[in-house]
Protein backbone atom coordinates (compact mmCIF):
# COMPACT_ATOMS: atom_id res chain seq x y z
CA UNK A 1 0.00 0.00 0.00
CA UNK A 2 2.72 2.32 1.16
CA UNK A 3 4.56 2.38 -2.56
CA UNK A 4 1.27 3.07 -4.20
CA UNK A 5 0.44 5.92 -1.99
CA UNK A 6 3.67 7.21 -2.62
CA UNK A 7 3.19 6.64 -6.69
CA UNK A 8 -0.02 8.44 -6.60
CA UNK A 9 1.21 11.38 -5.31
CA UNK A 10 4.52 11.92 -7.32
CA UNK A 11 2.46 11.09 -10.55
CA UNK A 12 -0.57 13.04 -9.34
CA UNK A 13 0.70 15.87 -6.86
CA UNK A 14 -1.54 18.05 -5.25
CA UNK A 15 -4.64 16.25 -7.01
CA UNK A 16 -3.05 12.89 -5.32
CA UNK A 17 -2.94 14.00 -1.88
CA UNK A 18 -6.31 15.67 -2.26
CA UNK A 19 -8.01 12.44 -3.51
CA UNK A 20 -6.00 10.29 -1.02
CA UNK A 21 -6.88 11.91 2.04
CA UNK A 22 -10.82 11.69 1.15
CA UNK A 23 -10.50 8.12 0.97
CA UNK A 24 -8.66 7.69 3.77
CA UNK A 25 -11.10 9.54 5.77
CA UNK A 26 -13.73 7.31 4.56
CA UNK A 27 -11.42 4.23 4.97
CA UNK A 28 -9.35 4.61 7.91
CA UNK A 29 -6.82 1.76 7.54
CA UNK A 30 -5.46 3.98 4.63
CA UNK A 31 -2.63 5.64 6.61
CA UNK A 32 -2.38 9.86 6.79
CA UNK A 33 0.75 9.03 8.37
CA UNK A 34 2.47 7.61 5.00
CA UNK A 35 0.36 10.41 2.95
CA UNK A 36 1.21 13.50 4.89
CA UNK A 37 4.82 12.98 5.91
CA UNK A 38 5.80 11.39 2.64
CA UNK A 39 4.23 14.80 1.72
CA UNK A 40 6.37 16.61 3.88
CA UNK A 41 9.44 15.13 2.47
CA UNK A 42 8.35 16.00 -1.20
CA UNK A 43 8.78 19.47 -0.07
CA UNK A 44 12.35 19.03 0.04
CA UNK A 45 12.65 18.10 -3.56
CA UNK A 46 9.90 18.71 -5.41
CA UNK A 47 7.77 22.22 -6.02
CA UNK A 48 5.45 21.62 -3.41
CA UNK A 49 5.11 23.56 -0.87
CA UNK A 50 4.08 22.57 3.09
CA UNK A 51 1.33 25.28 2.96
CA UNK A 52 -0.06 23.98 -0.51
CA UNK A 53 0.22 20.54 1.35
CA UNK A 54 -1.76 21.33 4.72
CA UNK A 55 -3.79 23.15 2.72
CA UNK A 56 -5.05 20.48 0.07
CA UNK A 57 -5.01 17.46 2.60
CA UNK A 58 -7.28 19.33 4.97
CA UNK A 59 -9.33 20.45 2.28
CA UNK A 60 -9.90 16.90 1.51
CA UNK A 61 -10.22 15.52 5.32
CA UNK A 62 -13.04 17.58 5.55
CA UNK A 63 -14.76 16.56 2.51
CA UNK A 64 -14.43 12.79 3.73
CA UNK A 65 -15.67 13.88 7.02
CA UNK A 66 -18.88 15.43 5.82
CA UNK A 67 -19.25 11.82 3.34
CA UNK A 68 -19.05 10.30 6.76
CA UNK A 69 -20.96 12.30 8.61
CA UNK A 70 -24.12 11.78 5.86
CA UNK A 71 -23.62 8.39 6.93
CA UNK A 72 -24.10 9.15 10.26
CA UNK A 73 -27.66 10.90 8.96
CA UNK A 74 -28.59 7.92 7.11
CA UNK A 75 -28.14 5.94 10.40
CA UNK A 76 -30.49 8.33 12.50
CA UNK A 77 -31.34 7.35 15.91
CA UNK A 78 -34.86 6.19 14.33
CA UNK A 79 -33.21 3.44 12.55
CA UNK A 80 -30.93 2.39 15.88
CA UNK A 81 -34.34 2.28 17.57
CA UNK A 82 -35.81 -0.14 14.92
CA UNK A 83 -33.22 -2.39 15.97
CA UNK A 84 -34.45 -2.97 18.87
CA UNK A 85 -36.92 -4.40 18.10
CA UNK A 86 -34.99 -7.44 16.70
CA UNK A 87 -35.51 -10.10 20.03
CA UNK A 88 -31.69 -10.66 19.91
CA UNK A 89 -30.71 -7.24 20.55
CA UNK A 90 -33.06 -6.49 23.22
CA UNK A 91 -31.53 -9.95 25.36
CA UNK A 92 -28.28 -7.72 25.28
CA UNK A 93 -29.97 -5.31 27.61
CA UNK A 94 -30.33 -2.40 25.11
CA UNK A 95 -33.33 0.32 25.26
CA UNK A 96 -34.43 3.14 23.02
CA UNK A 97 -33.39 4.95 25.68
CA UNK A 98 -29.67 4.25 25.87
CA UNK A 99 -29.78 5.68 22.21
CA UNK A 100 -31.21 8.67 23.41
CA UNK A 101 -28.79 8.99 26.25
CA UNK A 102 -26.05 9.06 23.68
CA UNK A 103 -27.24 11.00 21.35
CA UNK A 104 -27.82 13.54 23.96
CA UNK A 105 -24.37 13.41 25.45
CA UNK A 106 -22.91 14.15 21.98
CA UNK A 107 -25.13 16.74 21.58
CA UNK A 108 -23.45 18.78 24.21
CA UNK A 109 -20.47 17.79 24.09
CA UNK A 110 -19.91 16.89 20.64
CA UNK A 111 -17.79 20.26 19.30
CA UNK A 112 -14.83 19.78 21.67
CA UNK A 113 -15.66 15.81 21.08
CA UNK A 114 -14.89 16.59 17.34
CA UNK A 115 -12.01 18.67 18.07
CA UNK A 116 -10.03 16.06 19.92
CA UNK A 117 -10.89 13.35 17.78
CA UNK A 118 -9.57 14.84 14.94
CA UNK A 119 -6.18 14.51 16.58
CA UNK A 120 -6.49 10.40 17.95
CA UNK A 121 -5.59 8.17 14.85
CA UNK A 122 -8.64 6.23 14.12
CA UNK A 123 -10.98 7.88 16.23
CA UNK A 124 -10.25 10.97 14.12
CA UNK A 125 -12.41 9.33 11.21
CA UNK A 126 -14.92 7.64 12.55
CA UNK A 127 -16.12 10.41 14.65
CA UNK A 128 -17.89 11.97 11.99
CA UNK A 129 -20.84 8.98 11.90
CA UNK A 130 -21.74 10.28 15.77
CA UNK A 131 -21.74 13.36 14.63
CA UNK A 132 -23.97 13.17 11.82
CA UNK A 133 -26.36 10.72 14.28
CA UNK A 134 -26.56 13.39 16.70
CA UNK A 135 -27.61 16.35 13.51
CA UNK A 136 -24.51 18.45 14.66
CA UNK A 137 -24.84 22.11 12.88
CA UNK A 138 -23.31 21.39 9.66
CA UNK A 139 -21.13 24.57 10.16
CA UNK A 140 -20.19 23.80 13.77
CA UNK A 141 -19.04 20.41 12.46
CA UNK A 142 -16.90 21.67 9.59
CA UNK A 143 -15.37 24.59 12.15
CA UNK A 144 -14.21 21.85 14.67
CA UNK A 145 -13.15 19.59 12.00
CA UNK A 146 -11.36 21.71 9.82
CA UNK A 147 -9.35 22.99 13.16
CA UNK A 148 -8.82 19.45 14.69
CA UNK A 149 -7.44 18.14 11.24
CA UNK A 150 -5.33 21.00 10.13
CA UNK A 151 -3.15 20.35 13.51
CA UNK A 152 -3.11 16.95 12.78
CA UNK A 153 -2.31 18.04 8.97
CA UNK A 154 0.38 20.49 10.02
CA UNK A 155 2.57 18.41 12.62
CA UNK A 156 3.27 15.07 10.54
CA UNK A 157 3.68 17.54 6.98
CA UNK A 158 6.18 19.57 9.56
CA UNK A 159 7.62 16.16 10.43
CA UNK A 160 7.58 14.78 7.37
CA UNK A 161 9.93 18.09 6.15
CA UNK A 162 11.95 17.82 9.31
CA UNK A 163 12.85 14.26 8.72
CA UNK A 164 14.00 14.34 5.36
CA UNK A 165 14.68 11.06 3.76
CA UNK A 166 14.02 9.71 7.20
CA UNK A 167 10.19 10.21 6.84
CA UNK A 168 9.44 6.51 6.98
CA UNK A 169 10.71 6.56 10.99
CA UNK A 170 8.06 9.33 11.89
CA UNK A 171 5.56 7.75 10.15
CA UNK A 172 6.58 4.40 11.39
CA UNK A 173 6.37 6.00 14.74
CA UNK A 174 2.99 7.29 14.60
CA UNK A 175 1.63 3.97 12.69
CA UNK A 176 2.97 2.88 16.56
CA UNK A 177 1.03 5.32 18.44
CA UNK A 178 -1.92 5.08 16.08
CA UNK A 179 -1.57 0.86 17.08
CA UNK A 180 -1.47 1.26 20.57
CA UNK A 181 -4.37 3.82 20.45
CA UNK A 182 -6.53 0.62 18.59
CA UNK A 183 -5.63 -1.66 21.76
CA UNK A 184 -6.57 1.10 23.82
CA UNK A 185 -10.12 1.77 22.17
CA UNK A 186 -10.34 -2.33 21.53
CA UNK A 187 -10.29 -2.42 25.77
CA UNK A 188 -12.20 0.27 26.58
CA UNK A 189 -15.01 -0.83 24.36
CA UNK A 190 -14.93 -4.55 26.01
CA UNK A 191 -14.84 -3.28 29.59
CA UNK A 192 -17.13 -0.78 28.94
CA UNK A 193 -19.37 -3.62 27.91
CA UNK A 194 -19.12 -5.87 30.41
CA UNK A 195 -19.65 -3.08 32.93
CA UNK A 196 -23.23 -2.27 30.69
CA UNK A 197 -24.08 -5.96 30.33
CA UNK A 198 -23.13 -6.78 33.99
CA UNK A 199 -25.02 -3.72 35.18
CA UNK A 200 -28.50 -4.58 32.85
CA UNK A 201 -28.22 -8.26 34.15
CA UNK A 202 -27.89 -7.20 37.48
CA UNK A 203 -31.24 -5.14 37.33
CA UNK A 204 -32.74 -7.61 35.84
CA UNK A 205 -32.53 -10.58 38.29
CA UNK A 206 -33.21 -7.53 40.98
CA UNK A 207 -36.69 -6.71 39.25
CA UNK A 208 -37.23 -10.49 39.27
CA UNK A 209 -36.61 -10.69 43.33
CA UNK A 210 -39.09 -7.78 43.71
CA UNK A 211 -41.77 -9.31 41.57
Amino acid sequence: MQNAIMHIMEQYGYLGIFLLIILENIFPPIPSEIILTFGGFMTTFTSMTQVGIIAISTAGAVLGAYILYGIGRVLSPERLEKLLEYKFVRMLGFKKDDINKSVGWFSKRGKLTVFICRCIPIVRSLISIPAGMAKMNLIEFGIFTLFGTLIWNTLLVLLGTAAGQSWEKIAGYVDKFSSITLVVLVVIFVVGAAIFLKSRLGKKDKDKNID
